[in-house]
């Protein structure tokens, strides 16, 4: 099959649930019958390719194991109560194979036939039998881009649920490409969603001509199916050293040794914005001593995990994490934001233009983080204004390669850039009340010419476009406003 064969093969599938349950619920049971079709296939497989070997004396060796019955073939034989035969299959094959795959295929009510009548079941895992996945008909590399582009697919069907379900990739990317994970790294993701971050360190790796396949990939996820989801993206891409665990990483981190923290060489994260329901008490009196600057106000969690993913660091560690504007200038995290500062931990901040988040106007920011950084950057940070490095689409903007590469080249450079990037001392942001806001540093040139002897329908025109765009900026603005509870006219 060709990339675009295998990626309409697999988003066609959804055409079977329309009508049946909401487009946010697509996931859970897509993917769980994805991935038994795979491993049911490539168990087909490396059976054909022992009998070809060994003959009659066959070994009879597979890197899962698939109970008697519950093959994806047992399953099609079954003509009703499918989705009970679904299930018991699914929890067949995680008890045989508890080390790697347990709970993998998530809790989606399978049984219930109002949802998922028998007919629809059954058109449903004839679709998928049309095609076999095994992988020399669907190498990794392939399998793995298609699931992100069905990943992708139903976070713009699912609409509100998407923001944790899928990141953008090509910020994502630019975060890889700065941190620049080595082969052999610890890479760690303390709310991982469908862990499209951890993947992306590995195909930049990869992508180099590097090793990647060595690289240790962990992360947390809150969501049952989003985490299992996250299990299953990593098989289909063909990564074995990996720990993903469910669960809250605020109240109870995963991965932990001699009752602290685990570190990590690489950490990348898109934590949920500016969360308002989460346990600040429990944070007051955190045991593992992330409160290292305090305990964030109950309605902005976002210092919490940047201190969670600061703890989360070793000695030379680097980190980018992916934020709303506002942890660079609220009042009421002042006193955390100061202490970060003062820490020389913060190496860069960048400032990328609007619609980067789903669903949300809300201009991005990235932090990133250094506890190794080199002398001549000690002391200071970087300031990348690149609200204007984005491609914008209807629901979502995009980095292209030529945003990618100026921003990284700014990063690279001890130098500054006019209009773009700027070395700023923590003695002159002391003197700025120790706010990281984009523009007290660097502002994009404007982009309205007064040179003599211009033609005046020119500049018209620039002014005219110049006057939209600052409509537009200011309704972003009053949707940002909005997101803090507060209402402009």
């Amino acid at each position: 099959m060709s990339l675009n064969e295998l990626e309409k093969y697999l988003w066609d599938s959804a055409n079977f649930l329309r009508g049946h349950i909401d487009a946010g619920d697509y996931k859970q049971y897509i993917f769980p019958l994805l991935f038994l079709k795979r491993l049911s296939d490539v168990w087909d497989e490396e059976f054909a390719e022992s009998i070809k070997e060994y003959g009659e004396d066959y070994k009879d060796e597979h890197r899962f194991v698939i109970p008697h019955g519950s093959h994806w073939e047992n399953i099609r034989e079954t003509t009703t109560n499918v989705g009970e035969k679904i299930l018991k299959a699914m929890h067949s094959i995680e008890n045989a194979n508890k080390d790697s795959l347990y709970g993998i295929f998530g809790d989606a009510q399978w049984t219930n036939k109002d949802r998922l009548p028998d007919k629809m079941l059954i058109d449903l895992l004839e679709h998928f039998s049309k095609k076999t996945l095994s992988t020399s008909n669907v190498p990794d590399d392939e399998l793995g881009t298609a699931y992100e582009y069905l990943i992708k697919k139903f976070a713009d069907d699912s609409g509100h649920t998407a923001q944790e379900f899928y990141s953008n990739r090509t910020l994502v990317n630019l975060m890889a490409r700065i941190l620049d994970a080595k082969p052999g790294d610890s890479v760690y993701d303390p709310t991982c969603g469908t862990g499209g971050m951890l993947l992306t360190t590995a195909t930049h790796l990869k992508d180099l001509g590097k090793e990647y396949r060595n690289l240790k990939l962990y992360g947390q996820e809150i969501n049952l199916i989003t985490s299992s989801i996250a299990r299953m993206n990593m098989f289909m891409h063909g990564i074995v050293d990996f720990k993903i665990a469910r669960g809250n990483t605020l109240e109870q981190p995963a991965f932990i040794e001699n009752d602290k923290l685990e570190q990590y060489d690489i950490v990348l994260a898109n934590p949920p914005y500016s969360i308002k329901r989460w346990n600040r008490d429990l944070w007051s009196n955190d045991p593992y001593g992330r409160a290292i600057w305090g305990t964030p106000p109950q309605g902005c969690a976002d210092y919490a995990f940047i201190q969670h993913i600061v703890a989360s660091m070793n000695v030379t560690g680097k980190a980018a994490i992916l934020l709303p504007h506002g942890v660079l200038f609220r009042d009421s995290e002042s006193e955390l934001r100061r202490q970060m500062i003062e820490s020389d931990i913060v190496e860069c901040v960048l400032g990328l233009g609007a619609n980067l988040f789903y669903n949300s106007p809300m201009e991005a920011c990235v932090l990133f983080l250094n506890k190794n950084k080199k002398a001549e950057r000690q002391n200071k940070i970087l300031f990348i204004n690149a609200v204007n490095e984005v491609k914008k689409e209807k629901t979502m903007s995009y980095l292209e390669m030529n945003h990618i590469e100026k921003i990284e080249n700014a990063y690279t450079s001890d130098n500054d850039i006019e209009y773009f990037s700027k070395w700023v001392s923590v003695e002159e942001i002391k003197q700025k009340g120790w706010t990281l806001s984009l523009p007290f540093y660097v502002r994009p040139q404007n982009n309205i010419s007064l040179s003599t002897g211009e033609n005046l329908s020119e500049l018209t025109t620039s002014l005219k476009r110049n006057l939209k765009k600052s409509r537009e900026q200011f309704g972003d603005f009053r949707k940002q406003l909005k997101e803090y509870g507060i209402h402009v006219d």
